[in-house]
């Protein structure tokens, strides 16, 4: 009798060998987006009622109850004091998350964004919300934590559960003490 495990070697041979790609990894995510319904308000996001009513705010004049800190808009002032330059924030996952893709010009002044203890937390502006890293049990964090590398691009994913941003959107990405408003494109 032949199992599905013959007809498919590859995925046999990483499963055996406990290696993962970047499409297995993907799928994964997704699928665990879709099993979920994308409803889960768990460590990933904040409360949806929460960003709800902040949105009801908004359109009524108010400011939501929690704005995100100051950022730092300019490309020229991310590059002097932080030694980065941002490449970009985009939609990925069929929208369930963020990746959020940047570029390091100075290790030195870019160490802080590597700290294990600097959690990045993507604030949207139109309803509140805050986005965690997503980390799943065998990869952990989708960040990455090793020491910076002057010209290489760096990733970051958060997790987008409920769908909430959208193209156009105006994000801050916060890590530590690091702001940067980004439009998602």
């Amino acid at each position: 009798m032949r199992t599905r495990a013959h007809r498919e070697p590859g995925r046999r041979r990483a499963a055996l060998h406990g290696r993962l790609t970047a499409g297995a990894v993907m799928a994964a995510l997704i699928g665990v987006a879709v099993a979920t319904g994308c409803t889960s308000a768990g460590p990933a996001t904040e409360q949806l009622p929460a960003a709800a009513s902040d949105a009801a705010e908004r359109a009524a004049g108010a400011e939501p109850a929690s704005p995100p800190a100051a950022a730092t808009s300019s490309a020229a002032e991310l590059a002097e004091q932080w030694g980065v330059e941002v490449v970009g924030l985009r939609r990925s996952a069929a929208g369930y998350m963020l990746d959020f893709r940047y570029k390091v010009l100075d290790p030195v002044k870019a160490a802080p964004l590597f700290v294990r203890a600097n959690k990045p937390v993507a604030v949207h502006h139109a309803t509140g919300a805050r986005m965690q890293i997503h980390s799943p049990a065998k990869t952990g964090p989708l960040r990455p934590t090793n020491p910076p590398q002057a010209g290489r691009t760096y990733f970051m994913f958060f997790a987008n559960a409920q769908g909430i941003v959208q193209a156009g959107d105006l994000v801050t990405v916060e890590i530590g003490s690091f702001a940067a408003d980004v439009v998602v494109e």
